[in-house]
């Protein structure tokens, strides 16, 4: 396991790079499948737009609105330089002592001088900036095109997304929450799928209606995005050994599986990122432990299920016609997707119904029965405007 990138390149090429401990092997992983997931979105805002499915939106902007945004922007740049300067000075000269990279971002340890003087380089160069462009006196028209709304989609997702896969996953696991609330708040690992899907999407769907764009085809086109971005962070999960990993796996590896290494089958993540299991013999560092069992190693499973599903949607997007439907059918795979491992993979079990069900199988299949419910509706809709 590689808890961070330090371990990864310590590993495949034998450097040791003390600045690479500083950034979590997981945390890596979801900002890739972020851009990943910003980077396909953009292509299909593209295409939708040359085929006049979305259009680009006509702007105005007074000459008091761009002072205001000047004053926004320099107040950011305050703001950014003294976080840069506050956290990232120390954590560079010093690193973080006996504490967790994360403890030492979310207290209030830092360098107050090197702050105030990052905040007014900032600043200063920001208003230098300014200083050279010459503020129009007149209202300036133009045109804002459906793709250039992405970077702000993606952050917007990115905050809330991690924000509601936080919740979620604290919801579930109450009683280990209550146990230490601030460290499961501001721990790196713990982060539940649907929570972030369910926060970061409304959040998207919001903020796309107030450019116009409709939600079906906000939908389809977020749809393989993130199917992929969800492959990318399990890969995430995988590489770290962040706990989402299966049940105990004592059964031999079947004989169609030969050719493969024997951690495909069941592993014991070795070094993971939580320290769970027993002390690894001769092991020497922060990470030093492995499981006492082999378990399914299921989010290698998930990785390559949604990244195959990603080209499969990606495939498809082209031939369905029918707005709505590609996101129908998204749901429909990441719900059967999720139910399916929830029987090998560790988790917290609830009373449902009178079943013991686990959060992920109860919105899985909930999923999948929304995106049953949104093809028969998507297509009764297109047939009546037919």
């Amino acid at each position: 396991m590689y808890p961070n990138l330090q371990y990864l390149f310590q590993d495949l090429f034998g450097l040791n790079i003390p600045f690479l401990a500083f950034l979590q092997s997981f945390g890596f992983l979801v900002a890739i499948s972020f851009l990943l997931a910003n980077y396909t979105m953009t292509l299909e805002m593209k295409r939708k737009e040359r085929e006049g499915i979305l259009k680009p939106v006509k702007v105005k902007v007074t000459p008091e609105e761009l002072k205001k945004q000047r004053r926004s922007d320099l107040i950011g740049a305050l703001i950014i330089g003294y976080i840069i300067g506050f956290k990232l000075v120390p954590l560079f000269m010093e690193g973080t002592g006996d504490i967790s990279l994360q403890e030492f971002l979310f207290s209030g340890e830092g360098n107050f001088i090197a702050g105030v003087l990052f905040a007014a380089g900032s600043a200063v160069y920001r208003y230098w900036k300014q200083k050279n462009e010459a503020l129009p006196t007149e209202v300036q028209e133009g045109l804002v095109h459906p793709y250039e709304i992405m970077g702000n989609l993606t952050v917007a997702a990115a905050i809330t997304g991690l924000i509601g896969a936080k919740v979620f996953h604290n919801l579930e696991n109450w009683d280990e929450f209550m146990s230490d609330p601030i460290g499961n708040l501001v721990a790196f690992s713990g982060l539940t799928f649907y929570g972030g899907l369910i926060i970061g999407g409304a959040t998207v769907l919001y903020l796309a209606k107030k450019k116009n764009i409709h939600w079906r085809h906000m939908l389809d086109i977020g749809a393989p995005a993130m199917m992929l971005a969800y492959g990318v962070g399990r890969l995430g999960c995988q590489i770290s050994g962040d706990g989402d990993w299966g049940i105990v796996n004592t059964a031999p590896k079947p004989g169609w599986l030969s050719w493969a290494p024997d951690w495909i089958w069941s592993y014991t993540y070795p070094n993971n990122v939580l320290r769970d299991g027993v002390p690894i013999e001769g092991c020497v560092g922060e990470y030093c432990n492995q499981l006492a069992e082999a378990v399914y190693p299921t989010p290698l499973y998930e990785a390559f299920v949604c990244i195959g599903l990603f080209f499969v949607l990606w495939n498809l997007r082209k031939r369905i016609k029918i707005p709505g439907m590609l996101f129908a059918i998204y749901l429909i795979l990441n719900g059967f997707e999720r139910f399916m491992i929830e029987k090998i993979r560790v988790n917290n079990k609830m009373d449902f119904l009178g079943m013991q069900l686990t959060q992920a199988e109860i919105i899985s299949f909930s999923l999948i029965l929304v995106g049953v419910i949104g093809i028969l509706y998507f297509r009764k809709n297109a047939l009546k405007k037919a």
